[in-house]
């Protein structure tokens, strides 16, 4: 096969309409051939019942074959046209030149013309996030008032009542890398700013909450707060000047779902709490919901309207009625994940219902790269979410030259065998690797890590090791980025400690450097010094809680960068106390965040070893290499760690 796609992927412009893309197999591999028009969107999806349905419409009566075999006489599924669809009526309302035929305010016709035709002094707006922001707008603002529109919001109304019953959810699928934290801003700036001049509009709004599935993303999205140093509306120019100040108006609470799960609000043990409760009735400790949305979102309350972004939202589902009896086959890790994304889905969309039964939400507007559900949902796992109107895939990011192409090594030094170890390292070694987190399993010896993944870890590290050396060549002021994404929190300790070096405890309770196999990820010098600046980081949940990944040099060699995060704290939030308070937890978060960013905590980075922290919202434009050392069973789960 010839290697056209292989070694010039790229056929379009990140900046405008993509009119060309590469012809893909059955098995979704290149055939060399361009097809000269837009990649059309082709997914499965579950089929909504309608709102409204006459006695004899028995939808269990019908199996579509196009379902790919995934139907049941209880939930049927079927290729969806509807993103091609809407794709087709924005495009054609894009088109029109004249703003008075756009059906839209003023307001919002000038935000389009600004970032269509703005001459923008640093980062432009990609085309896929001024789409997936129309296709919001237009299904706002125009679609009521055409024939196809109609359609279409007859459809999202009849998936959200059939999977969010009493919720208004409407999702816009980007690629992982694509900018969805861009578009975030842009919404919310349309709102924003029509909600300002338009008081009286039950289309917009200016409060805002924004959930996310974890810190990490949550600190990337700052950069939404109008008040931020990075703000994306000034910084990034996505607000005209003379409509900045409208901004300051917004009312912006960004959180992860794990807030919503109600608090105690007395600590008591368990033989406290029988003492006080006698023979009475149960005691009631835990936080009401009102108490619960005090503590999340106190800038929201007593506003009436609200619009929730869900980012990475395919975390956010209502499981399907029979759910359980649907993932009765899984099994092991399969059924612990399936059982995992439950009780994370049922607290997160849970939560949305409070909000919406207390405060009011107007709409949710889920991004996601992958908006399909997941095992355990009681769907079938990666059919999309049926209220998704928008899609910029993985390939199209490829196509326009937004993403990196991936490449999977093939080969490796393990002689006589038909298929790289590589290829599938994990089935090789799991029954190896620790079982449970750092907390619960046994001590284990760095250096007895399966001789595969130290072949594999070596391999991947010669060829980081000529890149290092072509960036250095080039002068690039940052070094590239080798990821490990564990299992849990022993391996990852395991790796990091293979990696990076470590001391090894002695009968007579001395200790002995063990220093790093890999020379570039070392952190400690020639002579068995800890570096206070490291070279490889360590990022899981135990790590984060310790803080022990800081040397305590680390404060004196990193003033200068500590010094500007203190004074952006200060910028962002107004607390001088929160600003002098940093613990090492806070650095170490924030050297994360910043990996590959000049001048910044993290720019010195050069591996990071994780479990699952990384694998979505995690921003760094330098990462060059990526190795799994745990199951990839899903293509989601590869998709969100590769983008």
């Amino acid at each position: 096969m010839s290697a056209d796609f292989f070694s010039k992927p790229i056929l379009n412009s990140p900046y405008a309409y993509p009119s060309r893309h590469w012809e893909l197999d059955e098995q979704g591999q290149p055939t060399q051939k361009i097809i000269e028009i837009r990649r059309p969107a082709e997914f499965i999806t579950p089929i909504q019942k309608p709102k409204k349905r006459k006695s004899s419409e028995k939808q269990s009566s019908i199996v579509f074959d196009e379902g790919k075999g995934l139907s049941t006489q209880e939930q049927q599924y079927d290729v969806t046209a509807i993103i091609n669809g809407v794709r087709d009526q924005v495009e054609a309302w894009r088109r029109l030149q004249n703003p008075n035929d756009w059906q839209v305010t003023p307001e919002t016709a000038r935000l389009l013309q600004h970032w269509r035709h703005h001459k923008f002094n640093n980062t432009r707006p990609f085309f896929c996030q001024v789409e997936a922001t129309e296709t919001a707008i237009w299904l706002t603002e125009v679609a009521s008032s055409t024939k196809a529109g109609k359609g279409f919001l007859e459809h999202l109304a009849n998936a959200n009542n059939d999977a969010n019953p009493g919720l208004t959810r409407l999702a816009l699928k980007l690629a992982t890398g694509a900018g969805k934290t861009t578009v975030m801003a842009m919404l919310i700036a349309w709102q924003t700013i029509n909600a300002v001049r338009r008081p009286n509009s039950k289309k917009f709004t200016r409060g805002f909450l924004v959930v996310t599935p974890g810190l990490t993303i949550k600190d990337r999205l700052r950069v939404l707060q109008p008040n931020d140093p990075d703000s994306y509306y000034a910084s990034r120019e996505l607000v005209p000047n003379d409509l900045l100040g409208d901004m300051s108006h917004a009312k912006i609470v960004i959180t992860n779902f794990h807030s919503f799960k109600l608090r105690e609000r007395i600590e008591l043990s368990k033989g406290g709490r029988s003492l006080l409760q006698g023979r009475g009735e149960e005691l009631l400790t835990l936080e009401t919901d009102g108490q619960m949305l005090q503590r999340v979102m106190p800038d929201l309350m007593g506003m009436k309207n609200i619009l929730v972004l869900n980012d990475e939202a395919h975390h956010c589902y209502r499981e399907k009625p029979g759910a359980k009896a649907e993932d009765e086959g899984l099994k092991g890790d399969e059924k612990k994940e399936a059982e995992k994304n439950s009780e994370a889905a049922r607290l997160w969309i849970s939560g949305l219902e409070i909000v919406t039964r207390k405060l009011g939400v107007t709409q949710i507007m889920d991004l996601s790269a992958t908006p399909f559900f997941l095992s355990g949902s009681g769907y079938a796992e990666g059919t999309l979410f049926p209220w998704t109107m928008s899609d910029f895939s993985l390939m199209d990011a490829i196509e326009c030259g937004i993403v990196k192409l991936p490449r999977v090594p093939v080969a490796d030094n393990i002689p006589g065998e038909e298929m790289p170890k590589f290829r599938n390292l994990w089935e090789h070694i799991r029954t190896r690797m620790p079982k449970k987190g750092r907390g619960k399993a046994a001590t284990l010896d760095p250096l007895s890590l399966p001789v595969e993944l130290q072949t594999a870890l070596e391999a991947l590290y010669g060829h980081y090791k000529k890149t290092y050396d072509l960036w250095k060549e080039n002068g690039m002021w940052v070094p590239p980025c080798f990821i490990v994404v564990c299992n849990n929190t022993s391996t990852s300790k395991l790796v990091y400690d293979y990696i990076s070096g470590f001391q090894r405890e002695n009968e007579d309770g001395s200790s002995t450097l063990e220093n790093g196999r890999l020379e570039l990820f070392r952190n400690f010098d020639e002579h068995g010094n800890p570096l206070p600046r490291p070279n490889t980081l360590l990022i899981d949940s135990e790590q984060l809680e310790s803080g022990e990944a800081l040397d305590d040099n680390f404060r004196d060699m990193a003033a200068n960068e500590i010094g500007q995060f203190r004074r952006e704290i200060i910028e962002r939030t107004g607390d001088q106390r929160q600003a002098e308070g940093l613990t090492d937890q806070d650095l170490l978060r924030e050297v994360m965040n910043t990996v590959g960013k000049h001048g910044r905590l993290g720019e010195s980075i050069r591996c990071v070893v994780s479990v699952s922290m990384l694998t979505e919202g995690w921003d760094a434009n330098t990462v060059t290499h990526v190795l799994g050392v745990r199951a990839f069973g899903t293509q989601l789960l590869c998709e969100q760690v590769i983008g």
